[in-house]
């Protein structure tokens, strides 16, 4: 009989759950697009690709959808429980609300173990993939994706601009400048043109380019000498038309997929982040020591030029008339000397305070993101906790008061990790620390939820809180005779 019981209520829960996640892995696939569009377009990327590119970007975001999806289908399977009187039946069964709860805090904890591994394993190798890809992208096919009024200096061996660009396919262009990039020994060369044309050429490795009414300025003497270039300056050449051709087989044949990026955080394993924290902390600790030795060595400075430039004043003999005066000079560029040094103290130290920060920031980035990986798999349990508790009180299923109650702890749970993430990034707070508080602020308001529930209190109703408060709102009400008495 429980058997059946529990296969049901696992049924429940995996029906709004897959349903869920889908929605909620579209919506931050959407946003991951609309943030890297600019990257998109242009590229002359084939759909595949994209595909391909948004799979990567899509399988890491699933560490924050996961706790979401448990949080937000826990709510609406034990309120639907609730709504069709079904966890009254158990209870008249005899089968207690903990009884109910067991089958899918199991399947909580066995997705929270999947996330673990998941984490660990998996999507540092996406990570990885993913911003070579982008990287790569950054780099390729900028011919493709000419901007008008900006200089593009990817192209190898040129630098362009258009003024205008227009065209069904963007191929007319006026306000033309090219310029070849050269060494010392190389012609260094111009072109100027009113208009031009982008035109297919017979070699894919090509660009062509026609350009009409413009000028060449040349410069055949390089490498010659000075003398040779005072008396001989760079040539003009007018011309109607002119046909170039610019060699992207570099960038066009380059492999979208090629793996340059290697030394980044975000590809390595939770022990391979132990190792990358030991060597950070090490630099760190050295890097500290070598500022804290070159501020007090100029703080020593400063003193001992002080107390020299002052005994020596005191000690020097000067005439009994001048004394005061000369005295008071003395003072005077003592202290004028030692503010001029205090104030380098103060740029040094400011120097290093700068030198200090990305350190520090790049330090509380690796060790949260590698606590991330265990944090994580225990939100999944404790929002668990918290959705099947609120289900079971509510009593109410279906898309609206569970939505608007899971986004409500969701954005709770979001704004308390932005939080800490960038109190330890500024060194305000330890960033093992930041990497739990959220858990350690939610878990004992998920045991508190789930207590109310195992006890059956109606946490929702108005009236038990209006009697509550009644008490104090009676001292700040007036009481008024009834007209009867009047």
């Amino acid at each position: 009989m429980l058997k059946i019981l529990d296969r049901y209520i696992i049924k429940t829960f995996f029906g709004p759950f897959f349903f869920i996640f889908s929605v909620l892995f579209f919506i931050f696939i959407v946003n991951i697009i609309w943030v890297q569009l600019g990257q998109f377009m242009g590229k002359g990327l084939s759909t595949w690709q994209i595909v391909k590119l948004l799979f990567y970007l899509g399988v890491s975001v699933i560490s924050m959808v996961l706790p979401l999806t448990i949080l937000l289908a826990s709510i609406m399977s034990f309120g639907e429980f609730g709504e069709r009187y079904e966890l009254a039946a158990m209870k008249a069964a005899g089968i207690s609300l903990t009884r109910v709860m067991v089958p899918l805090l199991g399947v909580s904890v066995i997705m929270a173990v999947m996330l673990y591994f998941f984490s660990n394993n998996i999507i540092p190798d996406f990570q990885r993939k993913a911003k070579n890809m982008l990287f790569n992208i950054a780099q390729t096919k900028p011919a493709l994706n000419f901007t008008p009024g900006q200089f593009i200096d990817q192209i190898p061996g040129n630098m362009v601009k258009f003024d205008k660009i227009y065209g069904e396919n963007a191929e007319n262009i006026e306000g033309v400048f090219v310029h070849k990039k050269a060494t010392t020994y190389e012609n260094q060369q111009t072109i100027l043109a009113e208009k031009g044309r982008f035109v297919p050429a017979a070699n894919s490795n090509y660009l062509k380019l026609v350009l009409y009414n413009g000028y060449v300025y040349d410069d055949n003497f390089a490498g010659r000498g000075e003398n040779v270039r005072l008396k001989q300056p760079d040539q003009v050449i007018k011309f109607d038309s002119l046909v170039s051709h610019f060699d992207v087989s570099e960038i066009i044949n380059k492999a979208i997929e090629e793996e340059k990026i290697t030394d980044d955080y975000r590809f390595q394993t939770f022990n391979e982040l132990d190792k990358t924290i030991d060597k950070t902390k090490k630099d760190n600790d050295k890097f500290f020591t070598n500022v804290n030795n070159d501020v007090l060595n100029q703080t020593n400075s400063v003193i001992t030029y002080m107390d020299m430039k002052q005994n020596r004043a005191k000690t020097k003999p000067k005439q009994l008339l001048k004394l005061d005066t000369v005295k008071s000079e003395k003072r005077l560029e003592i202290l004028n000397n030692a503010y001029q040094r205090l104030d380098n103290l103060k740029s040094t130290v400011d120097g290093k305070a700068n030198e200090i920060d990305p350190g520090i920031k790049y330090y509380s980035k690796v060790v949260i993101y590698q606590q991330r990986i265990v944090t994580y798999s225990f939100t999944c349990i404790i929002f668990f906790l918290i959705g099947s508790s609120l289900g079971s009180i509510i009593r109410k299923g279906g898309m609206g008061l569970p939505v608007i109650i899971a986004i409500v702890i969701f954005i709770i749970f979001y704004v308390i990790n932005v939080s800490t993430e960038n109190m330890a990034w500024s060194g305000k707070l330890n960033p093992y620390l930041a990497a739990w508080i959220p858990n350690i602020v939610l878990f004992p308001f998920g045991i508190w939820m789930t207590y109310k529930a195992l006890t059956d209190s109606q946490l929702f109703d108005a009236e038990k809180y209006k009697a509550l408060f009644k008490p104090i709102i009676n001292l700040f009400v007036k009481n008024k005779e009834h007209k009867r008495y009047q």
